[in-house]
């Protein structure tokens, strides 16, 4: 029986991409959640055929090389021109048998595309999608048609490009030249190049437009969960309330079988909520005596715990305190950051505030405290 052959992918990062605007470059600009790049190495990562990922970086972004480590990728140093940069990337895959060379800012590229490129290596050295063009084609001179090109038997390069490594390494070491991909390496060297099916969806952010199109094509691959919470609990004796983490001195405290940080109650629900796995009640029963005084942040880093374990990853939380007193303004920026502490999630994707019930109510008798969430979930 035939050993299945050991497939790595190379990403190929280190250009600048100033056409597409933004301060950074494309790769490292925002997108559905993420950073375009993350959305790349995920299509690759998350493919059950791909061995090992390399990813190219240029020498101005290495500060970012650590955390990519981290996930799983070996880094390689960009060159002066893509091709070195794919030279450099070659060199880093070991004993992988064949390569699959994809841009960093094609961060759509579905599983489908890539089965393609793998299937067709079977049968020969080197494979890439392609889209064939039905648009009309013109030739512009001065800023008006000048004529019309045949569209016959052309064909929109994508990636990504697949090749056997040894055949591929051989075509870069002889290729001497600038080269828009490497296909015009591959041929060069006289490799025959399949073209296997690509996709509309698989496009190349090259202009600051194909971000916005890049979201759109996202979001309909990508499960979005969106949880809600909600929470009570009554004033009884006491000299502090615990919300959110942060421990905050009041005439009285707050009731529950746990330390009763009404506010992570609340978060902690919405995540179970996106989950659609109950509730806190079902995960830490209150008649289970182990919880009684647990701290709230078991609680939260449980169902954090809960949504990674199954491919999700925390965007955003939306957290509202509803009470008289105690005045939770001035303590909001400080819980804000214990919660993303816990969440793992940045700062600016934590919102903690607080509201009154205009003394309507068991809140505005000052009874005790309410709380509402949203916690949204996305697995791409």
């Amino acid at each position: 029986m035939l050993s299945q052959p050991k497939i790595a992918a190379l990403i190929v990062a280190a250009g600048r991409g100033t056409r597409a605007g933004g301060s950074t470059p494309k790769q490292w600009q925002p997108l559905c959640g993420k950073r375009v790049i993350d959305h790349t190495i995920a299509a690759f990562q998350d493919h059950p055929s791909v061995d090992r990922l390399i990813v190219v970086l240029n020498e101005a972004d290495m500060a970012h090389a650590q955390e990519l480590t981290d996930k799983g990728c070996i880094i390689a140093t960009g060159g002066v021109d893509r091709a070195a940069s794919v030279r450099n990337g070659l060199a880093a895959l070991g004993d992988a048998d064949q390569v699959l060379i994809h841009d960093a800012a094609r961060p759509c590229v579905s599983a489908e595309v890539i089965d393609h490129v793998i299937a067709a290596l079977q049968s020969g050295p080197a494979a890439a999608p392609g889209i064939a063009v039905t648009d009309a084609l013109w030739v512009v001179e001065n800023g008006t048609v000048a004529g019309i090109q045949d569209r016959t038997a052309l064909y929109a390069a994508q990636t990504p490009q697949g090749f056997d490594v040894a055949a591929i390494r051989a075509a870069h070491a002889r290729y001497d030249g600038v080269a828009a991909d490497d296909v015009e390496v591959a041929r060069a060297a006289g490799m025959a190049v399949a073209i296997t099916p690509g996709s509309i969806d698989n496009l190349k952010i090259t202009l600051p437009g194909d971000l916005t199109r890049a979201q759109r094509i996202l979001e309909q691959t990508m499960d979005i969960r969106t949880g809600n919470g909600f929470d009570v609990h009554a004033f009884g004796p006491g000299d502090h309330v615990t919300l959110c983490g942060v421990a905050i001195p009041h005439s009285h405290g707050l009731v529950g079988h746990s330390d009763a940080d009404v506010g992570m109650h609340t978060v902690t629900d919405a995540i179970y909520g996106a989950l659609a796995m109950g509730d806190i009640g079902q995960h830490f029963p209150p008649s289970d005596p182990q919880w009684k005084g647990a701290q709230s942040h078991i609680f939260l880093s449980h169902a954090v715990g809960l949504a990674r374990a199954q491919g999700f990853e925390l965007t955003h939380v939306d957290c509202t305190l509803i009470c008289e007193y105690p005045k939770v303004g001035p303590h909001a920026a400080e819980m804000r950051k214990v919660m993303a502490s816990i969440l793992a999630i940045d700062l600016a994707r934590v919102s903690v505030k607080a509201t009154t019930s205009e003394r309507l109510g068991f809140t505005g008798r000052g009874e005790g405290i309410a709380c509402m969430a949203t916690a949204t979930l996305v697995k791409s």
